[in-house]
């Protein structure tokens, strides 16, 4: 039990985000008393519904089995690339973009491994892919769902906005493929059986429960009951992998961002800057590359109600630095693990191709954002 709390401790020491939130918090509650209102406790519990079901379909290994059985399809290098792309571009929609980043990368350095090739560049569009398909849906992504339930957008209102992104964004996306090897290939993966049908039935349904919840056609506490007894049920050990530093980093955010908002002075100087929908989007952008889209959008969203240009900018300004979306740093993290080459050496290497094809799509994404605006 000590073990794993100080592996918890250094779990949380390690993720510098949570801990800018956690002094954050406590450095204004001392300024100003906290409320519980602050809490947004609807995005908390639909953040964890997600994470339980999600969960789920990882071990019934329904992901993985789509996926080898689209590559055992693909006859060319190019092709698997494409299709390694796609799987995070559309799966980031449903699954989050982390969640198909740690699903569909580590397929990446199993086929380089098989080919005798790197795959280095198709992490790194991979990682693209699944921060610019999050930015189409409510659940893609925390901010997403934040900034959905914290205004009160509408599906089509939704849509509207960030459609034009994803386009684009996978318009890019298909070009900086055409760059790859286009060599012939035949790679089979060994086919993985699906843990149990009748599970994933269950799982299913229950994914589109909380889904319903998500866009407000049933409560979210009776989609977080259903989901509890799911999981009670059939799989306790779900509970265990929730990430709930993430969701204690949220409710650090909501009480800084709502003790900072009390302050008639900050308040103030904030709302002056913030004047605009061009000033908010430049802002969400400019903020992101420093702090990462998901605390950016809880701390603006507190000053303007620009929500179409907050949304938009939190979305694009998750392109850019490694920092922008921490999603980002997790594909990073798996390649450097697998990676045979000196550590030091090629993470430079990635980094540099990362950032060149990053602020290629940051510069063409942003000028999109202005138009749609």
């Amino acid at each position: 039990m000590k073990i794993k709390i100080k592996e918890a401790l250094g779990a949380a020491r390690r993720d510098y985000v949570f801990m800018a939130a956690l002094i954050l918090a406590i450095l204004s509650s001392i300024i100003t008393v906290p409320k519980i209102k602050y809490i947004d406790f609807k995005v908390i519990i639909s953040l964890f519904n997600l994470m339980i079901v999600v969960k789920a379909f990882e071990d019934l290994k329904l992901l993985d089995k789509s996926a080898v059985f689209l590559i055992n399809k693909c006859k060319s290098r190019r092709n698997i690339s494409l299709v390694l792309i796609c799987m995070c571009f559309f799966g980031s929609m449903f699954i989050t973009n982390d969640v198909a980043l740690i699903t569909f990368v580590p397929l990446s350095v199993i086929i380089g491994k098989k080919i005798h090739t790197r795959t280095m560049e198709t992490i790194i569009l991979q990682t693209l892919a699944a921060n610019i398909g999050s930015s189409l849906t409510p659940m893609g992504n925390p901010q997403n769902l934040y900034i959905f339930s914290f205004y009160n957008i509408s599906l089509v209102q939704f849509v509207k906005i960030m459609l034009p992104v994803g386009i684009i964004g996978f318009i890019l996306l298909c070009l900086f493929n055409l760059r790859l090897e286009n060599s012939s290939l035949c790679v089979k993966l060994d086919n993985i059986r699906l843990a149990g049908r009748k599970e994933i039935a269950i799982w299913t349904l229950v994914f589109l429960v909380i889904i319903s919840s998500v866009f407000r056609i049933i409560d979210y506490r009776i989609a977080f009951l259903i989901t509890v007894l799911a999981a009670f049920f059939m799989n306790r050990k779900l509970f265990k992998k929730v990430d709930y530093l993430l969701l204690i980093t949220f409710v650090c955010f909501f009480i800084f961002t709502g003790n900072i908002s009390s302050i008639k002075s900050v308040n103030d100087i904030f709302v002056k800057s913030l004047k605009s929908s061009m000033a908010t989007y430049f802002a969400s952008i400019g903020i992101c590359q420093v702090i990462s889209n998901v605390p950016c959008s809880i701390l603006l969203s507190h000053f303007t109600s620009r929500w179409r240009a907050l949304l938009l900018g939190v979305d694009v300004g998750g392109i850019g630095t490694m920092i922008a979306s921490l999603a980002s740093i997790i594909s990073y993290k798996l390649f450097i693990k697998n990676s045979k080459s000196g550590s030091s050496s090629i993470g430079r290497e990635y980094i540099s191709k990362f950032t060149i094809y990053n602020i290629i799509t940051l510069v063409v994404l942003a000028l999109t954002g202005i138009a749609i605006i």
